[in-house]
């Protein structure tokens, strides 16, 4: 496997427990992460130039970490992360049904 893809394994379970993290600690709440990571992932998804130029596989691979990161979001909170179960999640899982979850009031 290459390197590269190693390191990026721990920079998204770190990332994704530093969310959990700051959702905990009441920083932030949980729907306003996930907004966060849907308008990220809209935002990707309309990038037309750079979409356009990848195949279908690699443009759902530019979304993965996105997903990697909200799918570890909706894990139950004092359970630790296991990249392998979530990646399987996300690959599982259908792109393109982006809901947005409603902002708090």
């Amino acid at each position: 496997m290459n390197t590269a893809n190693l390191q990026l394994e721990g920079l998204l379970v770190a990332v994704a427990e530093l969310t959990r993290l700051l959702v905990r600690k009441g920083l932030v709440d949980e729907t306003e992460v996930e907004l966060a990571l849907a308008n990220a992932e809209l935002a990707i998804r309309a990038d037309q130039q750079r979409m356009g130029q990848l195949s279908g596989s690699n443009a759902d691979a530019v979304s993965f970490p996105i997903r990697f990161l909200s799918a570890a979001l909706r894990t139950r909170k004092e359970t630790p992360l296991s990249f392998s179960e979530l990646a399987c999640h996300v690959g599982q899982s259908k792109p393109g049904r982006i809901a947005l979850p409603r902002p708090a009031s």
